[in-house]
């Protein structure tokens, strides 16, 4: 071979052998280069996910909960873990044909509830429920279970229901204080607005300490206003907290036209948890009594007593009611202007002040007796006994 050739070869070999050294000692291909910014974007973004402040649902994993602001994973989470505990609740009632004159069960009406406890107890509200022959409640499972009416309390518009459900299939809610709500925190309504079952609007508490009318006609009061929005069917549902603990129970709203017009009520849950025991062990909530029922039609000031349970804790220390003369004629008996010297004027007022106090607690009564005004210290019974 001639020189020339040979050394042309020589020197081919050399170019090729130092560009495949330079290849291998200092790679240029794009592809291995995008691995550590992807990894450095995960585990920059993990820490946000994982916060406690901040959780991911379980049903979105770590990299599709980038698609969401920690605000939206917030509330993803309290959603889903709300509302297993969340029902929704139909009612039926008996309806006589007029021309066949045979009874046949039609729709009543439809409103939301929540699971409060293992023992398949329901919490709605009284209106849901009133004047139903039948209550049907659906878990978030989609099963239907015929509802046993517990107890009522229309003075708060709470009820309880019971319902015959294995305990794998009851999510009671977790419970928590109306106390130290304040306005402008974060509320969380789930129900079943217009019959639209699992339904979630947010909003904040607009304001406190509202006052809006019972089915009984006595004030409910500490009522929580939020603008959440909360339309026909939402009613007995929970209001939850930025924690989803339950701070309330929606119950009503102001709206000229039926619909949400970003004012909602709801009972503080405080009342919740007051009411709803007495409702599970007596049916009804267990208040302080005087043994004593009044006259309706005195026009006078204060409540004329009308009858008194002779036993009872007024009868026993002598209080009395309406009597009748040796003619016939009815003679008035004590007449109630006073308990511990706060004025009673209405019905309205013995009932507020009644409900300050527990069965066993001893009160001073501030009478009118024959116009001159007496003293009767007394101690308070049940209403359940």
């Amino acid at each position: 071979m001639p020189v020339k050739a040979t050394n042309f070869l020589f020197s081919l070999l050399i170019v090729v052998a130092a560009f495949a050294a330079g290849r291998y000692a200092f790679p240029t291909s794009s592809a291995p280069a995008a691995a550590p910014e992807e990894i450095a974007v995960k585990t920059t973004e993990t820490p946000v996910v994982s916060r406690a402040d901040s959780p991911v649902a379980g049903s979105i994993s770590a990299e599709d909960a980038l698609a969401y602001t920690p605000s939206e994973l917030h509330t993803i989470r309290l959603f889903e873990n709300a509302s297993p505990s969340v029902c929704y609740i139909t009612t039926k009632t008996q309806r006589r044909s007029f021309w066949t004159r045979d009874v046949s069960e039609v729709p009543a009406g439809s409103g939301s509830g929540f699971v409060w406890d293992n023992q398949g107890h329901i919490i709605t509200n009284y209106h849901v429920i009133r004047d139903a022959s039948r209550a049907i409640v659906t878990l978030a499972n989609g099963e239907d279970y015929d509802a046993k009416l517990v107890g009522i309390a229309k003075e708060k518009d709470l009820a309880v229901l019971r319902i015959e459900a294995p305990a794998g299939a009851l999510e009671p809610i977790p419970v928590g204080t109306s106390q130290d709500i304040r306005v402008g925190q974060a509320v969380y309504a789930i129900g079943n607005p217009f019959g639209l079952d699992q339904t979630l609007t947010t909003g904040v508490v607009s304001a406190l300490d509202r006052e809006i009318n019972s089915q009984a006609n006595v004030p409910i009061r500490g009522v929580i206003q939020s603008d959440a929005a909360i339309n026909p069917g939402n009613s007995g549902g929970p209001l939850l907290d930025s924690r989803g603990m339950l701070i309330g129970v929606n119950t009503a709203i102001y709206s000229p036209s039926g619909a949400s017009a970003g004012i909602g009520f709801s009972i503080p849950v405080d009342v919740v948890r007051y009411v709803v025991p007495d409702l599970i062990r007596y049916g009804e909530v267990r208040r302080a009594s005087l043994g004593v029922d009044f006259y309706r039609y005195w026009r006078g000031t204060g409540l004329a007593i009308e009858e008194v349970v002779p036993q009872g804790p007024a009868g026993s220390r002598g209080v009395r009611g309406l009597s009748q003369d040796a003619r016939g004629n009815w003679v008035l008996g004590d007449v109630l202007v006073g308990i511990n010297g706060k004025a009673i004027k209405t019905s309205t007022d013995y009932f507020l002040e009644m409900e300050n106090f527990e069965p066993g607690e001893r009160v001073t009564l501030n009478l009118v007796r024959d116009e001159r005004r007496i003293e009767v210290e007394v101690e308070l019974g049940s209403s359940v006994e």
